[in-house]
């Protein structure tokens, strides 16, 4: 066939340049450049934009069935050869079947071998890469020789010979997904050899040309805005999610999220989305709902990211493919107010959980591990194997729909009467369990219905009990402990007085063993009672990577009203009931430092900055600029807040902000341990107050 080959500049092998050698049955678009002693065989394909240029590195093989897709370069070094299936010399060898997809570069010396396939944006330069290997998107072999049937992960970078060796085997669904993509390579064959026949195009374009009735138009508008109310119908974010953005956000990290499709899900190869650059909550969950939407039928993975130590954090998968409507009971109540959206999902929740026997807390625990992407397991075990811990395996959980889970767990525990019964999560990847939890015990009959009958009733004394147990401890510091025993991690406690936190002297307090949320809050309780007085910080450890992931102080010396609590709670529930309660909650530390918050004139997001502040242990300071040294960042620094009360600081800011008003206020944290800032947030502006 005739192939347009444009002029190309003069260079030092234009004298001897040879010709392409391409056989009859091969496809070459006419907008292609194909240079010098290049060999094509039979049933080739050469997409659009392909520049195939063997001037300087000759000569270029390439076998049978073989598809160039739209933008691949194929270029060639003048020295460096590999050799061929045909034991000949080459500069750049492709085998037969193989597929190089858009934008690929094949840089000579370099072989590729029969049936692979070479990702979108790849990069393969003086490798040789062996039969049947798999190679993704967006990854660079250099330097290597892979072998046989080895698969190359999305963005892997492959420059050492002992990373090659190491590669995984292809797996079948891998095999399919290359036998896919050639499919749809031998279809789009067909249709540019079928665009050279008239015969053929004919008929599209007699069709193309038909006028459209108003009555075809109509369906297809209103489809579009059927998909849009679907689109928002599933778009609303559950409040597991936000709790976990809000939190990430007020750490200081930023958010991030991936997304995979299923067959992509059991191998782990994730791909990042757009990044989330809010500065805010609302901006970072817009942005949220906006990825969700555009990767509907996909997994999706939330995270947090350091900034500091280019680490990410508490991975969260907030979508499922088999799940697409999990979020989608509160979307339409929630667009009313905006204000509703917490007591809606309440609803919602409190609805499904009367719907199962199982504890508010084990459903909790359930829908967490679900989320993660855990699967569920569960033991049994005798009163005389409990002491020896010998437990016996349940029949698996198979399902990963939380109503199908429910209604597993029901049935163990009815066949299991009488027995110790045992829910954990098992982590697929890692071949690990995480979250164990006790959900019954031989002396509690039919314990799964007399635990939910139990924790619904507010009235009740076992419910007080707990409500008052865990009201001791702020709402934060029970957010921080959930978040932590969700992720599997363990919990530990550190102590030191005035003294030795000066010198950041701690001591290592009991390490807590609870596995649910209540058990861990009762630890914490009575660990700050033995330690009032003291500075208590809180350590969550990842029991994987045997590091720290928080550290965070939750009393201090000058928080009286919070050590007392516990102590005078507990006697006077004992002998008043839930009355007594509310008495004493309502004089506590927590209550206080709201109502000094809601009264101090700042904003709730800069109340909830100086607390995470201050439970981190850092200190707060302030900076003011008029305009014209704001344009120029020249920020003069104000007092220096010594106090660690929370509403001492806040009435501290505003006397700041109320001193320089109509020029501009930032708040500073500072670590005191690494003498480093950690937050510049602005909070006073000329005509504007409190904004970011």
């Amino acid at each position: 066939m005739v192939v347009r080959s444009p002029a190309a500049p003069p260079t030092p092998w234009s004298k001897s340049l040879a010709q392409p050698q391409i056989h009859e049955t091969a496809y070459v678009h006419s907008v292609s450049n194909i240079t010098g002693d290049v060999h094509i065989g039979a049933n080739v394909l050469v997409a659009a934009g392909t520049h195939i240029r063997a001037n300087e590195g000759s000569p270029f093989y390439i076998s049978s069935g073989t598809t160039i897709q739209d933008g691949v370069v194929i270029h060639g070094l003048d020295k460096g050869r590999v050799l061929g299936d045909d034991q000949n010399q080459y500069s750049v060898w492709i085998g037969s079947n193989a597929s190089i997809m858009h934008k690929a570069l094949i840089h000579g010396p370099a072989y590729v071998g029969d049936d692979c396939f070479i990702g979108f944006r790849s990069t393969v330069f003086n490798a040789r890469i062996g039969k049947g290997c798999i190679v993704m998107m967006h990854a660079l072999i250099q330097d290597v020789e892979i072998p046989p049937g080895r698969y190359v992960p999305s963005g892997a970078v492959v420059t050492n010979q002992h990373q090659a060796d190491r590669l995984p085997d292809v797996e079948p669904s891998d095999i399919e997904f290359a036998r896919h993509v050639v499919g749809i390579n031998d279809a789009l064959r067909s249709g540019y050899l079928s665009a050279e026949d008239i015969a053929c195009t004919i008929p599209i374009r007699n069709k193309s040309t038909e006028p459209h009735t108003s009555g075809l138009d109509t369906p297809k508008v209103d489809q579009g805005s059927g998909n849009r109310n679907h689109q928002e119908s599933t778009m609303q974010l559950s409040s597991e999610v936000l709790q976990q953005v809000r939190q990430l956000m007020a750490g200081g990290y930023r958010i991030g999220a991936e997304h995979v499709d299923q067959r992509r899900f059991r191998t782990n190869s994730w791909q990042s989305c757009t990044p989330i650059q809010a500065n805010s909550e609302s901006q970072a969950i817009a942005a949220l709902q906006a990825c969700l939407a555009e990767h509907q039928g996909e997994y999706v993975r939330l995270f947090g990211i350091d900034t500091k130590g280019k680490q990410r954090v508490s991975e969260l998968i907030i979508q499922r493919p088999g799940d697409p409507q999990v979020t989608a009971s509160s979307s339409a109540t929630s667009r009313s107010s905006n204000n509703a959206n917490h007591s809606t999902y309440q609803s919602s929740y409190t609805a499904s959980a009367s719907g199962s026997k199982l504890p508010a807390d084990v459903q909790q625990q359930i829908r967490s591990l679900i989320n993660q992407g855990y699967q569920i397991g569960t033991e049994h075990v005798d009163a005389r194997r409990f002491r020896m811990n010998s437990w016996t395996s349940c029949s698996p959980i198979q399902s990963t729909h939380e109503g199908q889970v429910f209604a597993d767990l029901e049935a163990c525990l009815n066949e299991h009467q009488g027995e110790y019964v045992r829910l954990f999560g098992i982590n697929p990847k890692g071949r690990q369990r995480v979250g164990e939890i006790i959900i019954q015990r031989p002396g509690e009959e039919s314990g799964a219905q007399t635990h939910s009958t139990t924790r619904s009733v507010a009235t009740s004394s076992a419910s007080s009990s707990a409500s008052s147990a865990s009201s001791t401890v702020s709402g934060d510091l029970r957010d921080q402990v959930r978040q932590l025993l969700n992720q599997g991690c363990r919990i530990g406690t550190e102590y030191a007085n005035e003294r030795h936190y000066r010198t950041n002297s701690w001591k290592s307090g009991p390490s807590i063993q609870a596995s649910s949320e209540s058990q861990a809050i009762a630890a914490l309780e009575a660990f700050l009672a033995e330690h009032a007085g003291e500075y208590v910080r809180l350590i969550g450890v990842d029991p994987q990577a045997k590091r720290r992931v928080v550290e965070q102080v939750i009393q201090r010396p000058g928080d009286s009203s919070r050590n007392s609590q516990p102590s005078g709670q507990a006697s006077s529930h004992s002998s008043n009931g839930a009355s007594s309660y509310s008495s004493s909650a309502s004089n506590g530390h927590r209550s206080a430092a709201t109502s000094s918050g809601s009264s101090s004139g700042l904003p709730a997001e800069v109340q909830q900055q100086v607390r995470q502040l201050l439970n981190q242990g850092c200190r707060i300071g302030t900076e003011y600029a008029d305009e014209r040294r704001y344009r120029t960042s020249s920020w003069k620094s104000g007092p220096s807040i010594q106090s660690n009360n929370e509403s001492e600081v806040l009435a501290s800011l505003r006397a700041i902000a109320g001193e320089h008003e109509g020029e501009y206020v930032r708040l500073i944290g500072v670590d005191p341990k690494a003498k480093r800032r950690v937050l510049e947030l602005l909070i006073q502006q000329p005509n504007a107050v409190a904004q970011r």
